[in-house]
C-alpha cells in the first residue's frame, strides 16, 4: 500500500502562484492531480509518468501550470502560476501502481489506486 501526502496549498490572490507537492511512500508509475470544487465532481488536472515523463494537462491549466517529479524521492510537484478564482478547489494527489499511456485511461479518476487526503487551494479575486 502506497501512501500519498500532499502539501503546499493555501490562500493566494488572483495572478499569484503556489507550488503543491505530493510525496509517495513507494514507487508509482503514474502520478496525477485532481481537483474538486464545492458541489462539483472531482476533475483531472494533470499527470506525469515515472518512466517516460509523459505529461497530460487539462485545457484549463495548460500554459499556466507545470508538473514535474523526482523519481529518486518518489515526489511530484505542481507549479501553479497565474492562478484564477476558478482554480479554487481541494487538490488531490493520485497514483497508479501500473503504467498506462492512454490519455482517456489516465484522466479517469476511477483508474487510480492511491489517493492523498487533499489540500485546499483558495484563489481570491
Amino acid at each position: 500500500q502506497v501512501q500519498l501526502v500532499e502539501s503546499g496549498g493555501g490562500l493566494v490572490q488572483a495572478g499569484g502562484s503556489l507550488r503543491l507537492s505530493c510525496a509517495a511512500s513507494g514507487r508509482t508509475f503514474i502520478m496525477a492531480w485532481f481537483r474538486q470544487a464545492p458541489g462539483k465532481e472531482r476533475q483531472f488536472v494533470v499527470s506525469i509518468s515515472q518512466s517516460t515523463r509523459t505529461t497530460y494537462y487539462a485545457d484549463s491549466v495548460k500554459g499556466r501550470w507545470t508538473i514535474s517529479r523526482n523519481n529518486a524521492e518518489n515526489t511530484m510537484y505542481l507549479q501553479m502560476n497565474s492562478l484564477k478564482p476558478e482554480d479554487t478547489a481541494v487538490y488531490y494527489c493520485a497514483a497508479r501502481a501500473a503504467y498506462s499511456s492512454s490519455y482517456t485511461f489516465i484522466t479517469n479518476r476511477a483508474n487510480y489506486d492511491y489517493w492523498g487526503q487533499g489540500t485546499q487551494v483558495t484563489v481570491s479575486s
